[in-house]
C-alpha cells in the first residue's frame, strides 16, 4: 500500500497548493481524469488475481473517495475566498454622497446662454427669430447689401472665400448675418419684424477677435418705422440684458454700406480698472451698429422703398457676453476647457426669460 499512500500524499500536496479554481481542476483531471494517476491505478486491476484484485480495488476506491472529498472542500474553500476578494473589491459604502448628475455637473456654454437672452428679450418685444445659411454668395453678403464692387470686405484678406466655380463666381463664408435681412425681405411680406443670431467669420485673430464669432442683427421693415423707434428698441434691450433700471445711449453717424443714416452707439458706463459697469457713471462705450435700411438694400430685395422703409441693427454676441459676464479674452470661447466652462457656465435647466430673470 506505500504505493497508494505515498500518490496519496502528493495529490493532497497539490490539492493544498492550488490557488484558484482553474490550478484545482488541473489537480483532479491529472488525480481522476481518464487519465489520470488514480485511474491509472485502477486499470492494473485486470493483471491481478481475484483475492488481490478485490483488496486492491477496495483501497483504490477508498483513495479515489479521499481525493474526491479533498477536492470538494478546497473548492468550497476557493470559491468562499474568491466570493470575498469580490465583495471586498466591489464593495459600496451606501453612507455617501451620491454623485452629482449631468444636470448637475453639466454646463450651458455663455455663447449659448447670451443667444438664449436675446432671444428672450426681442421675443419679448414681438421680434420672430430668422436664420440663413453660414455659406453664402456673393450677392447677399455683399451685392444685395450695397456693398459697392470695390469695397475692401470683398477682399482675400478680410473673407474666407472658396474656390471659384467654373463661371468665375465663389461661395464665402458669411461676414456677418445681415444676408439673413435679404432673404427674409425676398419671402415675407412686410410688416417685417426679426433678429438672425448666428455664426459669422473673418480673417482677424486677437484677444478680441476670433475667425469664427457670433452676430445677431435685427431688422423692422413696415411703412411708418423711423429712428424713434429703433432708438427704443435698442434702449430697452441694454436695459433688460444688462439687468439695469436705465441706460444713457449715445448716437454717433457713422457708415455702413446697408443703413443710411448709419449710427454707432455708445452706452453709458462706469469704468474700475478692468471692470465696467453699464448704467453707471459718465463714461461711454461702444457697443454696437444701426441705422436706417438703404432704399438699395430694400430694392435689392423686392421691395419698393417709396413704400416701405425701416431701421436695421447688429452687434456681436460674443462681445456682449464678455462685457455682462466679465471674460477678458475672446479666445478662450473656443479652446473647449472643461475648467472654463465649469467656471463661465450656466445650469442647463435655468432657462433666461424676462419673467423668472436673465441669469436667476
Amino acid at each position: 500500500m506505500t504505493d497508494i499512500q505515498s500518490l496519496e500524499t502528493s495529490i493532497t500536496a497539490d490539492i493544498e497548493a492550488a490557488a484558484d479554481e482553474a490550478a484545482l481542476e488541473a489537480v483532479r483531471v491529472a488525480a481522476l481524469g481518464k487519465q489520470g494517476s488514480v485511474s491509472a491505478l485502477l486499470k492494473t486491476l485486470g493483471s491481478m488475481s481475484p483475492d488481490e484484485r478485490k483488496s486492491r480495488g477496495a483501497a483504490v476506491n477508498e483513495l479515489k473517495g479521499r481525493v474526491a472529498a479533498a477536492l470538494a472542500a478546497r473548492k468550497s474553500l476557493l470559491a468562499k475566498a474568491a466570493l470575498d476578494a469580490r465583495l471586498a473589491r466591489e464593495t459600496l459604502d451606501v453612507t455617501l454622497n451620491v454623485r452629482p448628475g449631468p444636470l448637475a455637473e453639466g454646463r450651458i456654454h455663455p455663447i449659448s446662454q447670451v443667444i438664449d437672452e436675446v432671444t428672450a428679450i426681442f421675443t419679448d418685444m414681438g421680434f420672430a427669430v430668422a436664420e440663413g445659411p453660414d455659406i453664402e454668395t456673393d450677392h447677399y453678403n455683399f451685392t444685395a447689401l450695397n456693398f459697392p464692387p470695390d469695397h475692401p470686405a470683398r477682399e482675400m484678406h478680410d473673407t474666407f472665400f472658396f474656390k471659384p466655380k467654373a463661371d468665375g463666381s465663389r461661395l464665402l463664408l458669411r461676414t456677418h448675418t445681415s444676408p439673413v435681412q435679404v432673404r427674409t425681405m425676398e419671402k415675407t411680406e412686410p410688416p417685417i419684424r426679426i433678429i438672425a443670431p448666428g455664426r459669422t467669420y473673418r480673417c482677424d485673430s486677437d484677444a478680441t477677435h476670433t475667425p469664427m464669432f457670433h452676430q445677431v442683427e435685427g431688422l423692422v421693415i413696415d411703412k411708418t418705422t423711423h429712428f424713434g423707434h429703433l432708438k427704443w428698441v435698442l434702449e430697452e434691450f441694454l436695459k433688460a440684458y444688462f439687468e439695469v433700471e436705465a441706460v444713457k445711449t449715445r448716437f454717433r453717424p457713422s457708415f455702413f454700406p446697408f443703413t443710411e443714416p448709419s449710427m454707432e452707439v455708445d452706452v453709458g458706463c462706469k469704468r474700475s480698472g478692468s471692470e465696467i459697469r453699464i448704467g453707471e457713471g459718465d463714461d461711454w462705450l461702444e457697443i454696437l451698429g444701426c441705422g436706417m435700411v438703404h432704399p438699395n438694400v430694400i430694392t435689392a430685395a423686392g421691395l419698393d422703398p417709396d413704400v416701405y422703409q425701416g431701421f436695421a441693427f447688429g452687434m456681436g454676441i460674443d462681445r456682449i457676453a464678455m462685457l455682462k459676464y466679465g471674460m477678458p479674452d475672446l479666445r478662450a470661447f473656443f479652446d473647449a476647457d472643461v475648467r472654463w466652462i465649469d467656471h463661465y457656465g450656466f445650469r442647463p435647466l435655468d432657462l433666461p426669460s424676462l419673467y423668472g430673470g436673465l441669469t436667476s
